[in-house]
């Protein structure tokens, strides 16, 4: 069984209502079909129906069990936006903004998730990163306990040699350009829980570096050492090491040698890049050259499963990213 179909064979287990906000995209009518058809979630799509129904029909596929809300004919936009506006009013926001928003489907959708009529939202097919994360980071604010939203993505190499039976974590690949010490420490610890959430194994996290143990000297080296201190003072349980260079994660026999006695080196299946710049060209280079499938970029930090799609994206994306968001409301 491919990791996905596991990912959805987990979902199954207990239904999730996924939101997705952008319906008059063709790639998400086209996954509304796939997963209806799957049975791993409910569906939500926001827009006007008979625009969506005429799509969908147009197109052949099939969306007659997804529940289509027009944000402006429901019965719970006046409800929402009296809730947006209190949320909002202490940083000038009138009720009548407050309806406005309500009238973007992103923002509609959020709202539902908020008031727990949804479990999660994924968007960003037809959105920017900002578009999506901006009303998530409103609305729905972060997650107890966390001091900073950051991404991640999942790579399956068609081979098994690395991480996890071939499945490795990537973060941050999509939100925080420069993290700093502190920063890069609470997206090792929020990747730790989201690989456990999802791939249902013990994280082995690596920070990594263009150094091993020292081998070479810059501040950008003594952050990342910092960054594997403070994270193992937050989380003493967890196992991470650093600051090391890539092959000294992966490569048994390079950790046996530069990182003698490393818990992590070797074996890591969770890679903490020391900032956006490395990450993103990271799993981009492992995705293309090593033929990996790339899931993501997905948040984490958020009080409710929130994902932001490439605009790139296939409607097969999207349907991945709805299975993982159904794991992460569990």
């Amino acid at each position: 069984m491919s990791f996905i179909d596991e990912i959805k064979k987990q979902a199954k287990t207990e239904i999730k209502t996924i939101v997705l906000p952008e319906a008059t995209d063709i790639r998400t009518l086209e996954a509304t079909d796939k997963i209806i058809k799957e049975g791993f979630a409910k569906i939500v799509l926001i827009g006007n129906k008979e625009e969506i129904a005429k799509l969908a029909n147009d197109n052949n596929f099939d969306i007659s069990k997804a529940n289509i809300v027009e944000p402006l004919e429901s019965d719970k936009y006046l409800e929402y936006a009296e809730y947006l506006y209190e949320l909002r009013k202490a940083k000038g926001m009138t009720l009548e903004q407050a309806k406005d928003l309500l009238k973007d489907p992103v923002y509609f959708g959020m709202m539902m998730v908020k008031k727990e009529e949804a479990d999660g939202l994924v968007s960003g097919a037809a959105h920017s990163t900002a578009d999506t994360l901006r009303p998530a980071l409103q609305i729905l604010k972060t997650k107890p306990g966390t001091k900073i939203v950051s991404t991640f993505n999942i790579l399956v190499l068609p081979h098994k040699e690395y991480g996890e039976d071939g499945v490795l974590m990537f973060a941050d690949c999509g939100l925080n350009p420069k993290p700093n010490s502190d920063e890069l420490s609470e997206i090792a610890i929020s990747s730790a829980e989201s690989f456990k959430a999802i791939v249902k194994k013990e994280p082995k996290v690596a920070m990594l570096s263009f150094s091993t143990y020292g081998s070479a000297k810059s501040e950008d080296v003594e952050k990342v050492q910092e960054a594997t201190r403070l994270a193992k003072e937050k989380a003493p349980d967890l196992l991470v090491d650093g600051e090391m260079q890539l092959d000294a994660a992966l490569v048994p026999t390079v950790a046996s040698s530069k990182a003698p006695g490393s818990n992590v080196a070797g074996k890591a299946n969770i890679l903490v890049f020391p900032d956006l710049n490395a990450g993103n060209i990271g799993y981009k280079l492992t995705e293309r050259l090593a033929k990996a499938e790339a899931y993501g970029p997905i948040c984490q930090g958020i009080a409710k499963p929130v994902n932001d799609l490439s605009r790139g994206c296939k409607a097969d994306d999207i349907v991945g990213a709805v299975a993982i968001t159904c794991l992460q409301a569990l």
